[in-house]
């Protein structure tokens, strides 16, 4: 078997502070380059949005999670110096630091290896809408021809 190295971008729109899924993108991409047996490795290059896989079936997960954020790193909170650009910056920082800017996917017999209920998200933690950039790099052995 052959191994390969393939690297892309993906650009994502975000509403503002939400869960936004990319489990769809992820796997268009992942299943185009042919990998049998890799490693996913996803990476967001920014410091106020973060990484998660997560439940994707019950959208109160995704609302629980923002919610338990909230309670934890609440906006404008008086204890942070850091405001250039609103009370809800220095807590974007903070919850980026308490998640993942990083992520791992094995890539089993051609497919992501997620379990039936997980999915793939960029986790917007400013109230404002962003672009934000995840980066995608896959290593692994091509399926023959």
């Amino acid at each position: 078997m052959h191994q390969q190295q393939s690297t892309t971008s993906l650009d994502i729109d975000t509403p503002g502070r939400a869960l936004v899924e990319i489990t769809r993108p992820v796997t268009e991409w992942v299943d185009a380059q042919r990998v049998r047996t890799g490693l996913l490795t996803l990476f967001i290059r920014h410091t106020s949005a973060s990484l998660l896989i997560q439940e994707n079936a019950d959208p109160d997960v995704q609302a629980d999670l923002n919610r338990f954020l909230a309670r934890l790193v609440p906006d404008g909170d008086p204890l942070f110096r850091h405001r250039d650009e609103g009370p809800d910056d220095m807590p974007a920082h903070v919850r980026a630091a308490l998640t993942a800017v990083q992520l791992s996917v094995p890539v089993l017999n051609g497919r992501l290896a997620l379990g039936t209920w997980q999915g793939i998200y960029v986790w917007e933690h400013r109230l404002r809408p962003h672009r934000r950039q995840v980066v995608l790099h896959l290593l692994g052995a091509l399926a023959p021809d």
